[in-house]
């Protein structure tokens, strides 16, 4: 799949105080984002809990197209990305489950398939946390270079 026949859901509104993106420069700030499909949440739950691994990176792979939908709206096309810089992945898991890094997959292996390597793999920290707002399983903030 092409950048070109990339179906992204609507460019999600902020539930709270903070705008979705901000720019400096040549930089583009993210804020995190969860799960929508529909306008509704989605992939609610705590890895090794309520969900699997695999599920996680679902998950993952669903929030990186709907950052994907703010940076559009952003930009205007993401042909003016140059480069995912950073990605911050946060994975609402119990204190014992240690996959956080393969939740986060889902996310980098999607930029990666869409951007090619050279673009679409950031560094990345992937964080357990007790739990998100809303109830996600996953949230992803990112900061991403772009053409000014």
């Amino acid at each position: 799949m092409t950048l070109d026949e990339l179906e992204l859901p609507e460019a999600n509104t902020p539930v709270g105080g903070y705008v979705m993106a901000a720019r400096h420069g040549d930089l583009v700030f993210v804020s995190g984002h969860g799960s929508f499909e529909g306008g509704e949440p989605r992939h609610l739950g705590r890895l090794g809990q309520t969900l699997t691994t695999e599920e996680g990176a679902e998950a993952a792979a669903v929030v990186t197209l709907n950052l994907l939908a703010t940076l559009k709206k952003e930009l205007g096309n993401l042909g003016r990305v140059r480069r995912f810089v950073k990605l911050v992945v946060f994975v609402s898991s119990t204190p014992d489950y240690a996959e956080q890094h393969l939740v986060a997959n889902g996310a980098t292996d999607t930029l990666v398939r869409l951007f090619g390597e050279d673009i679409g793999r950031p560094a990345r920290s992937a964080i357990g946390v007790a739990g998100l707002p809303l109830g996600f399983a996953v949230e992803i903030e990112a900061v991403v270079e772009v053409d000014e």
